[in-house]
């Protein structure tokens, strides 16, 4: 997996949606994702972080503006052109897991590869690594119902990283989890990261978003600021310089 240069370039970004009169969900972002990076976005609700998921995720395609995933410009791109740029270069872990009820552990983290036309016996295989790297070799063919939330979110993880990509957006990815749970995933992300995946992280806690290397505080659909998290620490969390870190 390449570590140099950019993941995801979003330069001056507008979302408008029409809803009786224009919302406008984002108002000029411009933002860089270097590969191999880990970024936490928050914001209050209506900030416009689900739209930055969405367009990031190749979802949806900005009003005014550009955003590049991977090298390519998501809006010169038609539907099939967006849809196998996703199942190529994105991978989504949710909130609520997103698994396949009636697929074990191992056919729900082989999916993404049927897509991409590779063979049976090596997308079993590449599961079965993933799911070994995540602590689950002992349940490949479990059912999602017959497993935890934790371990639902670690096959979700498993699922994400299957087709080697680009970039991993997680959307709340600890939000139905306990607390020790929770940092055995947040732990998983941090491990990944540190061995080249970009890691993109949508969350309202402040706790999760700081095992990043940088949040992107969004409001009203503008960057407000970016903090910088390299330096920082638990014990520096509620320093009020780190909170006041470089602006954009």
């Amino acid at each position: 997996m390449a570590t140099t240069g950019t993941a995801v370039s979003l330069e001056n970004v507008r979302k408008t949606y029409q809803l009786g009169e224009p919302v406008h969900a984002l108002d000029g972002v411009s933002l860089e994702v270097p590969r191999g990076s880990y970024t936490a976005i928050m914001g209050p609700s209506g900030s416009g972080k689900s739209t930055v998921m969405n367009l990031v995720g190749c979802l949806d395609t900005p009003t005014d503006g550009t955003v590049v995933v991977d090298g390519q410009d998501v809006a010169t791109l038609d539907d099939r052109e967006r849809t196998r740029l996703r199942g190529s270069t994105v991978g989504f872990v949710f909130q609520t897991f997103n698994l396949m009820p009636r697929l074990t552990a191992i056919e729900n983290v082989a999916m993404p590869q049927l897509f991409q036309g590779t063979s049976r016996g090596v997308r079993r295989e590449r599961a079965r690594e993933l799911l070994e790297e995540v602590g689950l070799g002992d349940r490949t063919d479990h059912l999602p119902n017959e497993l935890s939330g934790g371990q639902r979110q670690r096959v979700a993880l498993a699922r994400a990283l299957v087709n080697d990509p680009a970039i991993v957006l997680a959307d709340e990815p600890s939000g139905n989890l306990d607390t020790e749970t929770e940092a055995d995933v947040l732990d998983l992300f941090e491990r990944f990261h540190e061995a080249g995946t970009t890691m993109v992280v949508v969350t309202h806690e402040r706790h999760v978003a700081k095992r990043a290397e940088r949040i992107v505080h969004l409001l009203d659909g503008k960057i407000e600021r970016i903090e910088s998290l390299e330096r920082a620490g638990p014990e520096t969390e509620e320093d009020p310089t780190t909170e006041r870190g470089p602006g954009y």
